[in-house]
């Protein structure tokens, strides 16, 4: 089984670089399935049906989410049907925060948390809410998007579910780290993907508006960078227990 993980799509330009790019990615990875982190795939915050149409005919099998799933407000019209996992521990929220998925008689089975430091303290726990939806629903394979800001919170949940997941998967800060591996149990590892996005914003967003409010505290709207464009990504291969990095640039404005 290889999955092949998109890091966060941010913007129009972490979309054109994905689907420029994906068919020379299926042709030399083959995966059996795709997946993306979408959440900020809309203009940087969210997602909208037509984008979500988008990535589905170009061969996306599923979507995860993280803080700015309820970016854009017609989410709410087609969660319920779409391949789109949003974070579990929300505590009263439509869509599924897991999604079990069948490829030739194996089950996969999908699920996207959101961290607690830094972010938001009142969800559910990750670590606990993981540890029951992994028993109520007992799949071949497991793989879980830990949508987090703090390094330590993504490395322990690794430990936490190593040997009892097949992938713990970190998004959220755009930044890829170089800690790839296999964790002592076998769990396939990485604390952050990265972005697919604008190569030379700041995390997705122009550079000025965001170096304007470190210098003097105060904030206009974000907008997303323009320029070169980078697309970040892993290889899973469950069956080989190897996970493998993608960094593809692209100089096209």
């Amino acid at each position: 089984m290889k999955i092949l993980f998109i890091g966060d799509l941010y913007g129009r330009p972490g979309l054109e670089i994905f689907l420029e790019n994906i068919g020379r990615l299926k042709e030399t990875y083959k995966p059996n399935l795709i997946i993306c982190n979408a959440e900020n795939v809309a203009h940087g915050r969210g997602i909208t049906q037509k984008i979500y149409k988008e990535l589905m005919t170009a061969g996306v099998h599923m979507l995860t989410m993280g803080n700015w799933v309820w970016g854009q407000k017609e989410l709410f019209e087609f969660i319920d049907e779409a391949n789109i996992v949003r974070p579990f521990n929300f505590r009263e929220a439509p869509g599924r925060g897991f999604i079990t998925m069948n490829f030739n008689g194996k089950k996969v089975l999908v699920i996207n948390a959101l961290g607690r430091t830094f972010m938001n303290p009142q969800v559910l726990c990750p670590f606990t809410g993981i540890d029951q939806i992994i028993v109520d629903n007992p799949s071949d394979y497991v793989l879980v998007d830990i949508h987090a800001e703090a390094t330590s919170e993504k490395v322990a949940l690794g430990h936490y579910l190593d040997g009892r997941v097949s992938a713990v998967i970190g998004t959220h800060t755009h930044i890829p780290t170089a800690d790839e591996r296999v964790l002592p149990k076998g769990t396939l590892y990485i604390t952050d993907v990265g972005m697919t996005g604008p190569r030379d914003g700041v995390i997705g967003v122009d550079k000025d508006i965001v170096i304007n409010r470190f210098l003097n505290g105060f904030s206009i709207p974000n907008e997303v960078a323009t320029g070169p464009r980078q697309l970040n990504a892993v290889i899973l291969d469950f069956t080989k227990k190897s996970i493998e990095r993608i960094h593809i640039e692209s100089e096209t404005v």
